[in-house]
């Protein structure tokens, strides 16, 4: 299973964003140039994440991005989310028609179900600052314990 890279580089620039966007807001310009994401892509994104409530926009002259809301309150879960793009694992795409081509659902279903299920409570306790501060470990090790 793999995110798209639409997630990826959404969670990856609100990263940098939090990192960065303590003084002034931050031009997506820098951000690009700093995760090596194309700035046009960059500017798709950031439209999503602005009508999802994540980010502000300031224009003019030293205009840019900011969080619209602390970054301990904005999961992963919703970064993700907010670029239209849901962790899925089965095929099936959670309509009433199953992954097979008479409509059933594959025999795996319930697991790959599951797996989404972890996953996006994962996600949804992962706060950005965590992600940005480099604090998932704990998170991981507390998860993989637990098992």
């Amino acid at each position: 299973m793999q995110l798209t890279s639409k997630a990826r580089y959404a969670v990856a620039a609100m990263m940098d964003l939090c990192r960065h966007a303590e003084e002034r807001p931050v031009p997506l310009a820098a951000v690009a140039a700093r995760q090596y994401i194309s700035l046009s892509y960059l500017e798709q994104l950031f439209r999503r994440l602005r009508e999802a409530g994540l980010v502000v926009a300031t224009r003019g002259p030293g205009g840019g991005y900011r969080l619209a809301r602390p970054a301990e309150t904005i999961s992963i879960a919703e970064i993700i989310r907010a670029v239209g793009e849901p962790v899925q694992t089965t095929g099936c795409g959670g309509g009433p028609r199953g992954c097979r081509p008479d409509g059933s659902r594959c025999d795996a279903h319930a697991l790959w179900t599951a797996l989404e299920a972890h996953i996006e409570s994962f996600l949804s306790g992962v706060t950005l600052a965590e992600a940005a501060n480099g604090e998932i470990a704990e998170k991981a090790s507390a998860l993989s314990e637990a098992a």
